[in-house]
């Protein structure tokens, strides 16, 4: 490892690097803090061909650098193959605050095709591999079968990967939507925005056996869609305000509730006895 200051028109972001770096509020502060402080924190940085330098990590810190107008940044100089640099530099996001399902689910899939890669015999004698990877050698917190869940996202299409880290599609459901073929999820997505409406679990269930057994269309997800979800209840709300005047000021919101329900209740009573004596 080397420690120098490197011009920043030498660095360049790892390729493929699935964290995103976005000018949002935590980014001006960042600014602000290398402006008044200076970088206090190096960045990780690798050396690649044309004397250029590959960052591992510190993609946030260099971008603020670039923004407040510095020229030169501190960096530690590491000689990693691209395998090794790529284990680096997910492990040096994945303990970040805030970290999106599609930022994980590819940090996942990096780690562990670069790791699958380390565990190849090099002899070329023997098609032998590694041992089998765990869920704890790609990730501390996570169980195996989480991890996997995290690299099936990768199998979506970026619009509906796009729904999933806005949280319009749950993260299970969606789990069960990548099982989908590529022009299924389009037909999917596309019902969905005519439509107005993400498919719950039970509904991504039915469309993933559909799928296998090479049935599933366009006319399925539109019926799939349009059943009423397990746990959807018809309301009709109102609002407080214009119920008050009905009522004595002395009335609580539950009394209020009570005696809406009783009146109802009288009044089907009494077109019940109409009927009656009819």
């Amino acid at each position: 490892m080397q420690a120098m200051q490197l011009p920043v028109d030498k660095l360049r972001p790892f390729e493929g690097h699935p964290f995103r770096v976005t000018d949002d509020s935590e980014m001006e502060q960042l600014v602000y803090s290398i402006l008044t402080q200076g970088l206090l924190t190096p960045i990780s940085v690798r050396p690649v061909e044309n004397n250029e330098y590959e960052v591992i990590s510190g993609h946030r810190r260099l971008h603020a650098c670039k923004k407040a107008g510095i020229e030169t940044v501190p960096a530690l100089i590491y000689s990693l193959d691209r395998d090794a640099a790529t284990i680096a530099m997910v492990d040096s996001n994945l303990h970040r605050e805030r970290i999106l399902p599609s930022e994980k689910a590819f940090a996942y899939k990096l780690k562990m095709d670069a790791m699958r890669r380390q565990g190849k015999r090099t002899d070329l004698t023997s098609d032998q591999v590694g041992p089998k990877l765990t869920a704890s050698m790609i990730a501390d917190s996570e169980s195996v079968s989480q991890v996997k869940r995290y690299i099936r996202l990768t199998e979506l299409i970026p619009e509906i990967l796009t729904m999933v880290d806005d949280g319009k599609i749950a993260f299970t459901p969606a789990v069960e939507l990548s099982y989908l073929t590529k022009q299924e999820q389009r037909d999917l997505l596309e019902t969905m925005e005519s439509e107005d409406c993400t498919p719950s679990l039970s509904q991504a269930i039915q469309m993933k056996k559909l799928s296998q057994a090479g049935e599933l269309d366009v006319d399925h997800i539109f019926d799939i869609l349009r059943e009423p979800k397990a746990n959807q209840q018809d309301k009709i709300s109102f609002r407080m305000e214009d119920l008050r005047k009905f009522f004595p000021k002395s009335y609580t919101a539950a009394r209020i509730q009570e005696t809406i329900l009783k009146l109802l209740s009288d009044y089907q009573k009494k077109r019940q006895r109409s009927r009656e004596e009819r």
